[in-house]
């Protein structure tokens, strides 16, 4: 990338905050790029007071310093060579980072939850602002067994979608790709609806090969414009595209989707698909606006 845009983190004290401090010091190392660490003072108000406990103080004792200070050490101790800035901004979580995504080359917030059933979940505000960041989003996740870390599979993955012509989420992750050295490896997932299936015997399986050749004539198109220089591998993949996806995650570096902008909407608006692979995915994810 050409841009010298920094990489804006959004940290609330958290670990997951912290792991995802961890991966975008490596992305701004790698990319040379300097790390911007923002606080929202008023991110307990949707996250809870945990982070008081979590701090082992009071939570009258929690600044905000507190929380940008220990998050510009641990960026600064993994990546000396980082130039690190911190800034508190006392405002809603939601309009200081997507104030911040207007700014920066990717904006990258962590998973919340602390428990067996709410670690599998996306905290409220990386939700809501990966639908209507102004940039790449990244969410870290993965890292319990060290999948955070970049290029550990050599496979970046990009989800084409039913508007694959001109996709900035391939663009996206062909770049990223080539900058990795790793593999573009490009899914596209179809189902054959219920009622176009027959038991005729002569006919059983026309309609699921006439959906599965759309899909890969969609693939086609959507990968027409990557360049040479980058390894490409295409997927078609018969089921639902969540499930598709989430399960290509699993050896994975980062999974790389589009959202794009609708009318009568404000910013982007993630469908079901996005949602569920935010919610589950093995690897982080990245969501790349789309225009049109």
């Amino acid at each position: 990338m050409t841009t010298d845009l920094p990489i804006v983190v959004g940290v609330d004290g958290s670990e997951p905050a912290l792991r995802a401090v961890d991966w975008a010091a490596d992305e701004a190392a790698a990319r040379g790029l300097p790390l911007r660490l923002v606080y929202a003072t008023l991110w307990e108000r949707y996250e809870g007071a945990q982070l008081a406990e979590d701090l082992s103080k009071p939570s009258v004792q929690v600044r905000a310093e507190d929380v940008v200070e220990t998050a510009a050490r641990r960026a600064s101790a993994r990546r000396p060579e980082v130039r690190v800035a911190t800034d508190v901004q006392p405002e809603e979580p939601e309009y200081a980072l997507l104030r911040e995504s207007r700014s920066a080359s990717l904006l990258v917030t962590g998973t919340r939850g602390r428990s067996g059933i709410a670690e599998a979940l996306l905290g409220s505000v990386s939700l809501t602002v990966a639908g209507h960041a102004h940039c790449p989003m990244v969410i870290v996740r993965g890292s319990h067994d060290n999948q955070a870390l970049p290029t550990t599979h050599g496979r970046v993955v990009v989800g084409v979608g039913e508007q694959p012509v001109a996709s900035a989420a391939v663009r996206f992750a062909a770049e990223e790709a080539r900058r990795r050295g790793a593999g573009l490896e490009a899914v596209r997932a179809w189902r054959c609806p219920a009622h176009e299936t027959t038991d005729h015997p002569l006919l059983a399986g026309e309609p699921a090969r006439l959906h599965e050749q759309q899909a890969v004539e969609a693939l086609e198109k959507a990968l027409q414009d990557v360049p040479a220089d980058v390894e490409v591998h295409r997927r078609t993949v018969e089921g639902h595209t969540r499930t598709v996806l989430v399960d290509a995650s699993r050896d994975a570096d980062l999974l790389v989707l589009g959202a794009r902008r609708r009318q009568r909407h404000f910013g982007l608006q993630l469908g079901r698909v996005a949602h569920g692979v935010l919610h589950h995915s093995a690897c982080p994810v990245v969501i790349v606006p789309e225009q049109g």
